[in-house]
């Protein structure tokens, strides 16, 4: 991960699975970020008591409360960010969080749907409207003219279960909600490459692949990938991201996934 060399990450979802485990290998690199911000709902709940023991080993992590149904809470907490900061800018934004439900195409509901779209698709559209303005503020500060997550990028956590192409692991569980949120996520990705790439940010998509995690799991069987070795991957691919990069969506060993 020597290619990686950020001042500042803000990941979302953090309490738990992938974000945590990002959050835990961004800490244990070579030269890591002088700051790593891990937001989640509750920091102070039973759920975040991993992170708690991690922040109060590492000085230079700082936990941040973020609802990311919340306009509000997304606020405040780009404005924690901000002070914490002291004038510097966000060089990377993880969009994580994300919730999942196991329901068929005969029993999905308007308010299943509009939980998980709040989440998995308005979310991070939300968040990296509150955090463009650090965005901008890294990428000119910057150094280098070519996009790179060094310099400013958003990478949004997307699902081949939203690929239109593939529609991975239909036979292990339809999870339509689901499906579609992050097939609407792709497409924002792609709409944030197009809008930021004028401000040096860039955008893509990122499938972590089936992993072991709580919501990995939901579908009943036991998946092939590991927190560790997903996130190694994925963190090897934000090393690799350049300017041909943006508005991608790959998976966490650089393959192109189909849209």
């Amino acid at each position: 991960m020597a290619g990686l060399c950020v001042r500042s990450a803000l990941v979302t979802g953090t309490n738990r699975g992938i974000g945590l485990e990002i959050v835990k290998q961004l800490l244990q690199m070579p030269n890591p970020p002088e700051r790593v911000f891990a937001a989640c709902r509750d920091p102070k709940g039973e759920r975040a008591q991993e992170l708690q023991h991690l922040a109060s080993k590492h000085p230079s992590l700082v936990i941040i409360p973020l609802e990311v149904t919340d306009p509000t809470s997304i606020q405040a907490a780009a404005a924690r960010v901000r002070e914490h900061l002291k004038g510097s800018g966000l060089n990377l934004l993880i969009n994580n969080a994300a919730i999942v439900l196991n329901r068929t195409l005969d029993m999905e509901t308007l308010q299943d749907m509009s939980q998980v779209y709040a989440t998995n698709t308005i979310g991070p559209l939300l968040v990296s409207q509150a955090f463009l303005p650090l965005l901008k503020k890294a990428a000119q500060g910057s150094p280098s003219s070519e996009l790179s997550c060094s310099k400013a990028a958003i990478i949004n956590m997307s699902s081949s279960a939203g690929s239109i192409e593939e529609v991975y692991l239909w036979d292990y569980g339809q999870i339509i909600s689901y499906r579609c949120s992050k097939a609407a996520l792709n497409m924002l990705t792609k709409c944030q490459s197009l809008g930021y790439r004028q401000h040096g940010i860039l955008c893509a998509a990122l499938h972590p692949g089936w992993v072991q995690t709580d919501m990995g799991s939901t579908v009943g069987s036991k998946p092939p990938l590991t927190t560790d070795a997903s996130v190694q991957g994925m963190l090897n691919v934000l090393c690799s991201l350049s300017e041909k990069d943006t508005g991608t969506f790959l998976d966490w060993e650089g393959k192109v996934v189909p849209w």
